[in-house]
């Protein structure tokens, strides 16, 4: 039986974002669906992330988007952790973009 959720899976990030180059820069509309898939449940990951878009808003690219997208898939306790610098990216993150992003996010 092949029923079709009604429910788009958002931890593989943005079906938009596919076949795009990692340079060009995020139209509005995928930017708005970065920033609510972004939202988290911890108020010190959510902090971190708002001053990720206040500082870097206006530059992000698609490779941006994708590192972030690939964060977003962790736990609130483990992004909190790399964040912090208490953990290394786990292995199943090996994503160059993801790296980056969690540089930009640290500073």
């Amino acid at each position: 039986m092949n029923v079709k959720s009604p429910f788009r899976d958002t931890s593989v990030g943005d079906p938009m974002l596919e076949g795009m180059a990692g340079d060009q820069p995020l139209n509005e509309r995928a930017l708005s669906k970065l920033r609510w898939r972004s939202r988290r449940g911890l108020l010190e990951n959510d902090l971190f992330i708002q001053k990720f878009f206040k500082q870097y808003e206006s530059q992000l690219t698609v490779a941006h988007a994708r590192g972030l997208y690939a964060l977003m898939d962790l736990s609130d306790n483990d992004l909190l952790d790399l964040l912090l610098q208490r953990k290394e990216m786990p292995d199943n993150i090996t994503q160059e973009e993801a790296l980056e992003v969690l540089s930009m996010l640290r500073h």
